[in-house]
């Protein structure tokens, strides 16, 4: 059985780096949602010039530490969740990996025993 391209059209920017910071892999929508700022050609490029200096040590911590970050923003009305994790391969980080997408204004939270 062949794994589906579900990550190629999904809803989401979803970007994948190294251990370095170099862009090693944009989703079609993440491609289209950093269209302005060079789009496939950010692929190859450090993800550490697409940043500002305060973005630039969170990204830094999460690779040294092996560590994850989450948080919403707001921009032109569109709330959206951005989550950053690092991405293993055979039990070695491999770099971070961020998913976006947007999320409604007011979202239901549940507390399940």
């Amino acid at each position: 059985m062949s794994k589906p391209d579900w990550d190629k059209q999904f809803p989401g920017a979803i970007t994948v780096t190294d251990t370095s910071g170099t862009i090693l892999w944009m989703n079609e929508r993440s491609i289209q949602q950093f269209k302005n700022d060079g789009g496939e050609a950010l692929v190859g490029q450090s993800v550490y010039d697409c940043h500002p200096l305060p973005a630039q040590e969170i990204i830094r911590r999460l690779l040294a530490n092996q560590s994850s970050n989450a948080y919403t923003i707001e921009k032109n009305g569109v709330k959206k969740l951005v989550f950053q994790s690092p991405w293993y391969q055979d039990g070695q980080c491999g770099g971070l990996v961020e998913i976006s997408f947007q999320i409604p204004q007011e979202m239901p939270h549940f507390i399940r025993g």
